[in-house]
């Protein structure tokens, strides 16, 4: 009887196998919808220890997964069919693309396209659709191609920048009978930095009077280190979005992420050394054409797409920001102490003013939810007025632990992708803040969140309107034109789904609120308007 019982283990549908071979490779969650393409996925799920995550859509179950890559550091994975499957998918993998984030997407595909016409879900050719918003997309057309395959999506995202990969099977392919995959290979290890490269970087730190570090999303992994090189530097620092708490909350000599501030390229010029780690100083980062700075500035990172972006006179180093963190904590580096601490908040206060009055009334709000809030609470914002201005004034006290959908700025996000987060961090504080309109997009999954018993409060920033957008056309002389649609009211929808909902009138109430969704037995929808800033 074990006999035949190794035999069938070694003997499956590819579809199954797939699923084991995750398993091995260290995948427990996988988020999808199964349909008559890709069912054959399905079959070996339950068997091989994985939870499966049923989306309400594709675009559900793509954010969920990019959510869970963020909170975890791990790849995401999921699961959609052929042809409007994959498509219903593509917007959050370009939002995985734009921002870093390794999802891995496994759909089935149809086993000719060129001869028969009119089969059901058919497409021209839907793995280049997937490339456009992934690093590749391929089609493996036997089992042991998708062995390879998915063990290189997964070593790259170990060794590289993290962006999405798409793999798709033919549905016959993963119907037919496959030997179970290989056993996965060591990893191996990220290539030492060259002595007289780290040497060069030391020196000019040693010669730096007034050095500035400007730390991105890559160096958020090694926060630690780069934090105690700043601090013995007496550098000051600014974070983008991506890498907000590396300094913590109350570092002394940190801007903060304002880089954004017109006024940020003044201080940026006062450097006489800027040294950029892990981030490519993005349109959404600065806003602004140029960064401001008149002295040498040194750019880091593992992407040579980013360094080959670099301007003329920059230093480029390709190196990891945690491999080359480690060697300069080896060097002497004596404070420089150029930096004035009061300087540094006076420049916050007048930012954050700044802030405050282009939106009113949020950042008393944000305040309020932050005193409330535990501190390893990981929060998902949806592109809102609310997420804007609190991505300037909450400071976080670590980094990885407020995620946005940054690069490609698409609606809908932060629902889903809390989920992902919620289902990697099971009884840890997990939020959602979303405006009403972005909420719209993906409020179905709603049902995930209630079926899945996640103790997720989600907060909706109800102002009735677009009014970023109504914003901008009165800035352009335009007449505000299609920017307000007919709510719902949130609370009875969200009831309707199962969920909790409150309605809390002022800040006491919120955070109040807030506290006991984190301790409920299922998502609770939070509604916020703009009457809470009266009570703040």
């Amino acid at each position: 009887m074990a006999e035949k019982s190794d035999e069938f283990r070694a003997q499956a549908p590819l579809g199954a196998q797939i699923s084991h071979m995750l398993k091995s490779r260290g995948v427990a969650v996988i988020f999808g919808i199964p349909g008559v393409h890709n069912q054959e996925m399905y079959r070996g799920i339950e068997e091989a220890g994985i939870t499966h995550v049923l989306a309400r859509h594709e675009q559900g179950a793509g954010f969920m997964a990019d959510g869970y890559a963020r909170a975890t550091g791990q790849p995401g994975v999921a699961y959609v069919i052929t042809g409007p499957g994959l498509c219903n998918i593509l917007t959050p993998l370009g939002q995985a693309w734009s921002d870093s984030v390794p999802v891995l997407v496994l759909s089935s595909c149809l086993d000719e396209t060129a001869a028969q016409q009119g089969q059901l879900h058919q497409m021209r050719d839907q793995r280049a659709a997937a490339g456009c918003v992934t690093e590749w997309s391929v089609e493996a057309r036997d089992a042991a191609s998708a062995y390879r395959l998915i063990d290189r999506a997964l070593v790259e995202f170990a060794t590289r920048r993290g962006r999405p990969r798409h793999i798709q099977v033919p549905i016959a392919t993963l119907e037919g009978m496959a030997e179970a995959a290989p056993a996965a290979l060591p990893l191996v290890d990220v290539p030492e930095i060259a002595t007289e490269v780290v040497a060069e970087v030391a020196e000019a730190l040693r010669a730096a009077r007034k050095p500035l570090i400007i730390l991105g999303g890559g160096a958020a992994q090694s926060a630690e280190a780069w934090r105690e090189i700043a601090t013995r530097l007496g550098a000051a620092t600014f974070t983008t979005y991506a890498g907000r708490g590396i300094m913590g909350a109350a570092a002394p000599l940190d801007f903060g992420a304002y880089l954004a501030r017109p006024d940020s390229a003044t201080v940026i010029g006062e450097a006489d050394l800027v040294l950029v780690v892990g981030s490519e100083l993005s349109q959404n980062d600065l806003w602004r054409a140029e960064l401001g700075h008149r002295a040498p500035l040194i750019r880091v990172d593992m992407d040579p797409d980013v360094l080959g972006g670099a301007v003329a006179g920059d230093r480029r180093v390709l190196a990891e920001a945690g491999a080359l963190a480690r060697r300069l904590l080896a060097q002497d580096l004596p404070s420089c102490g150029g930096w004035r601490p009061e300087e540094i908040t006076a420049a916050r206060a007048r930012w954050r003013a700044e802030s405050d009055a282009e939106r009113p009334g949020i950042a008393s709000i944000c305040d309020a939810l932050r005193s409330a809030l535990p501190e390893d609470t990981m929060i998902y914002s949806d592109m809102t007025q609310f997420a804007y201005v609190a991505k300037e004034v909450w400071p976080m006290a670590r980094p990885g632990h407020w995620h946005h959908p940054t690069g490609f700025g698409t609606l809908g996000y932060a629902l889903p992708a809390a989920i992902g987060g919620a289902m990697a961090r099971r009884g840890k504080p997990t939020v959602a803040i979303a405006g009403d309109y972005g909420f719209q997009y993906t409020v179905q999954e709603l049902g995930t969140a209630v079926e899945q018993g996640l103790a997720l409060p989600i907060l909706v920033w109800d102002n009735t309107k677009l009014k970023e957008i109504e914003d901008s056309m009165v800035r352009a002389q335009i007449a505000p034109n299609a920017v307000k649609a007919h709510n719902p009211d949130f609370c009875a929808l969200a009831r309707a789904y199962g969920a909790h909902a409150e309605a809390p009138q002022n800040v006491a109430a919120l955070q109040e609120a807030v506290q006991a969704a984190l301790r409920a037995d299922r998502p609770t929808l939070i509604h916020m308007t703009p009457v809470l800033s009266v009570q703040a």
